[in-house]
Order: structure tokens, then C-alpha cells, then sequence
């Protein structure tokens, strides 16, 4: 009796997972292909809207203009090259931003029409949207930084130039996950594209290029703007901790206080580690 009674509940629990590991192999099975189908959908819809003639002029035009205004410029002007280098925060934060943030409105109609019929999860939807983002996103500002700087006459170092796009990437990336959280938070194009050009611009403001000694009620802003990070790290591969450039202008010597030494103190000696940004 004992026998007989355990020899069922033990084919009875193997039976159960088997059964379990068939739902689950399937269930990813399905998953998969609807997360494969909707990538080479993104990636087609999305290879017209990211590569029209118009977005990728604007981006040319705009590695070119910064090449021209700044054209192989010297390591020892700084107020020059540290306003390059938040041209390139401003660019490729606000760039980002305001394009992602329309990006689930527009669909939304036909999200809505798709999942009413079953046709696939919410999370195959959003991980075939950003993986297909992914490349479309990175491409440009690629072309961007690769024209604009070894034109600038940035640090002539392949190490420097790589840090700095894998920076200026990750920036992108950040901007761009900002611009796709208010899209789809609010679901309204253009009170969501209105919420990312002012919160950029309190972004940009404090930046730490325009305004050192902020108020005390808006200082807490410059520590969760992802462009004060990006230009700290900026200037950090450009300038180090400023060792080099103060030694060039005679700051190390004892009384100096020239408009100089102390420009080189608050904008290149840094507010912040580099391993914080």
C-alpha cells in the first residue's frame, strides 16, 4: 500500500514539470517571435525617421559649424574649448530628448488597436522599441564627434577621442531615456516635448558653464543634471585636474590671482570626482 501510494505522487510531480518547463520553453518560444517581428518592424520604420535627409543635414551642419567656429583650437585656450565642450553637452542632450519624447505618443493608437487583439505582450513591444532604438540613436552623434573633433584640435590621442564618444554615447542614451519617460508618462506629444525643453533647459542652465554660485534653493538641480556630469567628464579627459594648464599659466606660483588662475580653479579643477559623474 505504501508502495502504491508514493509511486503516483512522484510521476505526478515529475508530470508536473515537465509540464511547467513546456509552458515556460513555449511561453519564450512565443515571446521570442514577437519580439524578433517587432524589431525588424522598428528597425525598418524607425532606419526612415532616424536617416531623413533633414535630421542627418542638421547633424552635418551642425559637426561642421563647431568645427569652423573652433577650428583647431589651442590646449591653452580654455574658456574657448570648455564652451565647445558644452555646445556638445547642450547638442546632444537636448537633441535626444525632444525627438524620443514623441516617440510612444505617435504609436499609441496603434499599440492600442494590436494589444486589444492579442497580438503580443507589453514587454516584447518595449524591448524590440529600445533595441531597435539602440543603433539608430548612436549612429549620428557618432558622425557628429568624429567630424567636429579632430577639427576642434581636441587632444590629439586616440584614447582621448574614444573616452569622449563612449561619454558623449552614454549621454545620449541617458537624454534619450529622459525624452521616452515623459512620452510615455504624459501620451501627449507636445505637453510631453514642452516638459523635456524645460526641464533640459534647467539642465543646461546649471549646467556649470553659465553659473557657479547658484542659489542655495536651485544648487540641488545641478545634482541630477546628467549634462553637469557629461561636461565635468568632458573637461576631465581634455584637462585632467588641471595640473598641466596651470603649470603653462603660471598659476603654481605663490600670490597669483590672476582672472586666469581662478577660471582655471572653478571650471577645470572640478566641482566633482570624475568617478561621481
Amino acid at each position: 500500500m505504501d508502495t502504491s501510494s508514493t509511486i503516483p505522487k512522484e510521476i505526478m510531480i515529475i508530470e508536473s514539470h515537465k509540464k511547467h518547463r513546456i509552458r515556460f520553453i513555449n511561453g519564450f518560444s512565443t515571446w521570442f517571435n514577437q519580439f524578433s517581428i517587432l524589431l525588424q518592424r522598428s528597425l525598418k520604420e524607425r532606419r526612415h525617421e532616424t536617416f531623413n535627409s533633414l535630421k542627418v543635414f542638421q547633424v552635418i551642419a551642425a559637426s561642421l559649424l563647431a568645427g569652423s567656429m573652433w577650428w583647431c583650437s589651442n590646449f591653452r585656450d580654455v574658456q574657448d574649448r570648455l564652451g565647445l565642450l558644452f555646445f556638445i553637452s547642450i547638442f546632444w542632450g537636448v537633441f535626444p530628448s525632444f525627438n524620443s519624447s514623441f516617440a510612444f505618443p505617435q504609436e499609441r493608437a496603434i499599440f492600442m488597436k494590436e494589444r486589444a487583439s492579442g497580438m503580443y505582450t507589453l514587454s516584447s513591444y518595449f524591448m524590440a522599441r529600445i533595441v531597435g532604438d539602440l543603433p539608430m540613436e548612436l549612429i549620428l552623434p557618432t558622425f557628429f564627434l568624429t567630424i567636429a573633433y579632430w577639427m576642434t584640435g581636441l587632444k590629439p590621442e586616440l584614447g582621448a577621442f574614444l573616452l569622449t564618444l563612449s561619454i558623449v554615447l552614454g549621454y545620449v542614451l541617458v537624454s534619450q531615456g529622459l525624452g521616452l519617460f515623459l512620452g510615455a508618462l504624459i501620451m501627449d506629444a507636445k505637453q510631453a516635448s514642452m516638459v523635456v525643453t524645460v526641464i533640459m533647459l534647467a539642465f543646461v542652465l546649471t549646467g556649470g558653464y553659465y553659473v557657479h554660485k547658484m542659489p542655495y534653493y536651485m544648487a540641488w538641480i545641478k545634482y541630477i543634471s546628467s549634462t553637469f556630469y557629461s561636461y565635468r567628464l568632458l573637461i576631465n579627459i581634455q584637462y585632467g585636474g588641471g595640473e598641466r594648464i596651470s603649470y603653462f599659466l603660471g598659476c603654481f606660483h605663490q600670490g597669483n590671482n590672476s582672472a586666469s588662475c581662478k577660471f582655471i580653479e572653478e571650471d577645470v579643477a572640478g566641482q566633482i570626482h570624475p568617478a561621481m559623474s
